[in-house]
């Protein structure tokens, strides 16, 4: 399944959030317009993987976003929404609306409060990650950009995820040694 902003749930890039989710196709087909409540336990998708462990909801699909993608997870103690990353086309936010979660960017960490929002510019200084160190469930909205494609790079393993302009993954893989523009070209 995929996100909003593209990446699998459970497959090549298993996140619950827009930089990485649900597939169209799990949504049931064209976007509702509607409401949406962020109470409730509505859920697209649910990855068991251990450190991982979290559910998503597609709220942006659910209310027929088209510009501003939206997503609720809930993550289950001692796990990870997703490894940390930086995205260099879409500008991401997160709305904490349960729980305490502890946030991860260049600055370092901090542990965010119910109804703290945070934004995360493109680019390298915008690089994060959410990780739940309590005893409870917490429960996170992101929202983000929706530009056409996409590059991802996982800071911590050095990985790097391109999407193009219909979301289809082009490359997930670590960078090699460079190549000459115009090498195997006739």
């Amino acid at each position: 399944m995929r996100s909003e902003r593209g990446a699998a749930i459970g497959g090549s890039v298993p996140v619950l959030c827009q930089c990485s989710g649900m597939s169209s196709e799990a949504q049931g087909g064209p976007p509702v317009r509607g409401t949406f409540n962020l109470r409730s336990d509505q859920w697209d998708g649910e990855r068991d993987r251990e450190g991982w462990r979290g559910k998503g909801a597609l709220v942006g699909h659910r209310i027929g976003a088209e510009l501003i993608g939206a997503t609720m997870s809930e993550v289950a103690p001692g796990s990870k929404l997703w490894p940390y990353h930086a995205h260099y086309l879409n500008e991401e936010w997160v709305i904490v609306l349960r729980g305490e979660p502890t946030l991860r960017t260049p600055e370092g960490e901090q542990v965010l409060t119910e109804g703290d929002v945070v934004c995360f510019p493109r680019g390298k200084r915008g690089a994060h990650q959410i990780v739940n160190r309590t005893a409870s469930p917490i429960r996170v909205l992101m929202l983000s950009s929706m530009i056409p494609g996409e590059i991802i790079e996982y800071l911590d393993t050095g990985k790097l995820l391109a999407k193009d302009v219909e979301d289809e993954d082009i490359m997930f893989a670590r960078p090699g040694p460079p190549v000459e523009y115009w090498e195997g070209e006739e």
